[in-house]
């Protein structure tokens, strides 16, 4: 029996089954497209490479920059190879905190000072924040002066951001702020990245959710599985899946569990997603797999991705099923680690 890796990804795992009910959501017209305005690797020699992660999502009648890249340089730049007119956008989501998604919002506010800002609300944290005034212990016998505010704060207590006056809305939880436009807000329990909030964008068309992501803190298949409580059919993912550092078993289940559990129909990785994952993708969707470099534009026409079987292989008999579920415990299930070290091998000659 000839094991294709294409039929492996289809089938391991797809015995789970996706139990989030969906919640009826007014889908947005499907046509539209998706602009990759930063990351670290393209074709387009107009544009600067950097790690970091910036897009431009183009639907439903509304511009909608997602992220802003490392360098506010490097952002004008490209924004400039691609003529993209930043006062005309409608708002912009910062999926969270660090540099590489947010240091080009310089950029925006200078073009732009007034533009409507969604980040992710925290505790304390560069976007902004408030707490009431009782999260701290307070020692009455003290005199005024050694006391917070005097002995008398306010009832609540805000904090700055680092762009003060801008037009900063904070999401705490998942929310709707447009038609058929949710973002959607997690929280990494991962090490190195633990209680870090993530917004990341979904866009239900008649044709399934778009989903733009970040670079996943909170883990890909947590945002795919919240993203079909908006609507079960998964139509594209474009974005950062933080792969980029995963062993080959962690990728294999991550990509089983895209095509084989969520059915994702067609997929568009870059920024943190890693070359093994990218390779591995590339290998079990085919021509689903859409290129995302810097410069790239991903149409959204109707119909895109709507033909086949969404994403799913041929039917396999149980005994087949079986067999391919253990490749993803595999040493090098995919095959990477052979074709780097043939790869190597010819270099050398």
């Amino acid at each position: 029996m000839g094991l294709r890796i294409n039929l492996f990804v289809a089938a391991a795992l797809a015995g789970a089954a996706v139990l989030v009910a969906p919640t009826p959501i007014a889908a947005a017209e499907p046509a539209g497209q998706i602009t990759i305005l930063y990351d670290a690797f393209g074709t387009d020699a107009a544009m600067k490479k950097d790690w970091g992660f910036s897009a431009l999502v183009e639907i439903s009648g509304k511009r909608i920059l997602f992220d802003t890249g490392n360098d506010s340089n490097i952002f004008a730049a490209n924004i400039k190879a691609k003529n993209i007119d930043l006062t005309s956008i409608d708002f912009v989501v910062l999926s969270h905190r660090h540099s590489d998604h947010m240091a080009g919002l310089n950029h925006v506010l200078s073009v732009n000072p007034t533009v409507k800002i969604y980040a992710p609300k925290e505790g304390f944290g560069i976007f902004g924040s408030s707490l009431p005034s009782s999260f701290y212990r307070k020692d009455e016998s003290l005199p005024p002066e050694m006391r917070y505010y005097g002995g008398k704060p306010p009832e609540v207590m805000k904090f700055g951001t680092a762009w003060q006056g801008a037009n900063i809305e904070l999401i705490d939880k998942t929310t709707g702020i447009a038609p058929g436009i949710t973002l959607l807000a997690l929280v990494s329990d991962a090490p190195g990245t633990r209680e870090l909030k993530e917004l990341s964008l979904a866009v239900n068309t008649s044709d399934g959710v778009v989903l733009v992501v970040g670079c996943s803190h909170p883990g890909i298949e947590k945002i795919v599985e919240a993203a079909t409580a908006i609507n079960p059919k998964i139509r594209l993912i474009a974005g950062g899946f933080h792969l980029v550092a995963a062993p080959d078993e962690v990728i294999a289940r991550a990509v089983a569990t895209l095509k084989g559990t969520f059915k994702v129909e067609s997929i568009a990785p870059g920024h943190c997603t890693g070359e093994p994952t990218f390779a591995a993708l590339k290998q079990a969707y085919g021509d689903r797999y859409l290129y995302a470099g810097v410069g790239t534009t991903l149409a959204l026409g109707p119909g895109m991705g709507s033909v086949g079987r969404r994403g799913e292989g041929p039917a396999l008999q149980e005994d087949d099923l079986a067999s391919y579920r253990k490749l993803a415990h595999r040493e090098d299930p995919f095959g990477i680690l052979k074709a780097r070290s043939l790869r190597s091998g010819l270099s050398h000659l």
